[in-house]
């Protein structure tokens, strides 16, 4: 470890890694690089957004049983959103990155290049690519700039600095080729992990995160919609975007002041079954409603998304169609998909029944990328039973999510207000159809026997009783059947 005296302010600053060549002090923002013996002032390091993420510097953890400290981050932004790349250091001395996007973790460690690697600009998001005898398909290919930092680095970075970078998938396998600094791309390896396969502690607690999310450090501000006034009662820094749920602008909350980046179009207000700012509690975690989006398909047929985000448990959505509902999460560990109608998730194979393209109608609250009216996405969507998989195209990524179906009264019990009861199921619409052209036979048969009734009361008494008792019976198990 190597401590050096910050040029801008004369604070001890930490050099941890003999890998690191600059760090940020932590007192006075001085963006230091280290030079030899010498460090010198590369200006002042744009703070970073105090976001969601419950890592920080100091945040400890182990990876195939041996222990590492984030000991460093930068904060980079891209058109559709932005995510942490915190650098961490091993016992052992050997670094690595621990990628942090929407609550969704990969830790990846440099390995030497081998064989021909792709171009930057050949790259599309659903491209497979073949490296080192490894089926990869592109997740996302973009061109981000960093717009914060902390810690220690272990290379020249400042505002500004922008990261050419294509991340690609192979189930649980991650690759990032990185290249910011030559056509040539540095190569990182990994994988998907979650916090808690990593043992994480010195996290950042939930209070801890609601008191800062969105916000500068030591920099609380309310957050008011600078295009109507009105205030937005959902905390910025969950996402990168915010829209208005009163006038419908979209609102950049990735800084100490919500600018507008465009006036949305207006349009009338949407009804929806739940609402912005609705908690639930979902497997004994209370979830609140940050966003909902209305979408549309090319045959116009519409449905409701809705965002739900936790704490401690990041996010889910939950998925209203006609024809009912579904719980989805985006995953993590992504299906083999090496055949256009088939998609493979660990043992168990879903077939594509639908491709369509989708598109926004209507969107409030906030959300983990940049959502405008009129975005589109393909969508791409595989069954096995009742459980689907689906993956959603841009330009820029394509996401993989699995859903299940969930009944509307379940949803009821989540939020216990606005949902509809359940609709009722098929054997009590055949009653009821069952019933009515029973009573409808009755009544036609009935009457040219009452024009003869003297005759004929004891058959028309008969025939009342057998029509009637068996509707009533059918009624009786309609109502128990709801």
């Amino acid at each position: 470890m190597q401590q050096v005296a910050c040029p801008g302010c004369g604070a001890p600053v930490q050099f941890r890694s003999h890998a690191s060549v600059l760090a940020v002090c932590e007192f006075c923002k001085t963006t230091i690089l280290k030079d030899a013996d010498s460090v010198k002032n590369l200006g002042k390091m744009s703070d970073v957004l105090e976001d969601y993420s419950p890592v920080q510097i100091g945040t400890a953890g182990v990876f195939g049983g041996v222990a590492f400290g984030v000991i460093g981050r930068i904060q980079l932004r891209y058109s559709g959103g932005m995510w942490n790349e915190w650098y961490v250091l091993f016992d052992d001395g050997n670094p690595a990155w621990l990628g942090d996007a929407s609550g969704q973790y990969t830790l990846t460690k440099e390995i030497p290049a081998r064989g021909q690697l792709p171009a930057f600009e050949t790259l599309a998001p659903a491209r497979h690519v073949m490296l080192d005898g490894v089926d990869y398909l592109a997740a996302d290919v973009r061109t981000a700039e960093c717009i914060g930092g902390q810690g220690e680095l272990p290379f020249r970075v400042g505002k500004g600095w922008q990261a050419r970078v294509a991340d690609l998938r192979s189930g649980s396998r991650f690759l990032t080729l990185d290249y910011s600094d030559s056509n040539t791309p540095l190569v990182y390896t990994g994988s998907a992990v979650t916090l808690e396969s990593l043992q994480c502690q010195l996290l950042r607690d939930d209070d801890q995160v609601r008191t800062s999310a969105g916000k500068f450090k030591g920099k609380v501000e309310p957050l008011a919609c600078p295009s109507c006034g009105s205030s937005i009662p959902y905390l910025p820094g969950v996402t990168t975007t915010v829209l208005c749920p009163s006038c419908h602008a979209r609102l950049d909350a990735a800084g100490p002041v919500a600018q507008v980046l465009d006036a949305a179009t207006r349009m009338e207000q949407v009804s929806t079954t739940l609402r912005l700012g609705d908690e639930g509690t979902i497997d004994t975690k209370k979830y609140q409603i940050i966003g909902l989006m209305k979408l549309i398909d090319d045959e116009n047929v519409p449905w409701t998304e809705y965002l739900l985000h936790n704490p401690g448990s990041g996010f889910l959505w939950l998925i209203e169609t006609s024809e009912g509902w579904a719980r989805a999460s985006v995953l993590d560990d992504w299906p083999e998909w090496r055949q256009e109608d088939v998609a493979t998730l660990g043992p168990v194979s879903y077939r594509k029944f639908s491709r369509y393209p989708a598109r926004v109608m209507f969107a409030a609250g906030a959300f983990n990328w940049r959502v405008s009216v009129g975005d589109r996405t393909e969508n791409i969507e595989f069954e096995s039973g009742p459980n689907k998989l689906a993956a959603e195209i841009t330009p820029q990524e394509i996401t993989w999510s699995r859903s299940t179906p969930v009944s509307a009264d379940q949803v009821l019990a989540w939020f216990g207000k606005g949902v509809a009861p359940a609709k009722a199921v098929p054997g009590d619409a055949l009653a009821s159809l069952v019933r009515k052209f029973i009573l409808i036979i009755l009544v036609l048969n009935a009457i040219p026997l009452l024009a003869t009734f003297g005759r004929t009361w004891f058959p028309v008494a008969l025939g009342i009783a057998a029509v009637y008792f068996p509707a009533r019976y059918l009624k009786s198990l309609g109502q128990d059947g709801k």
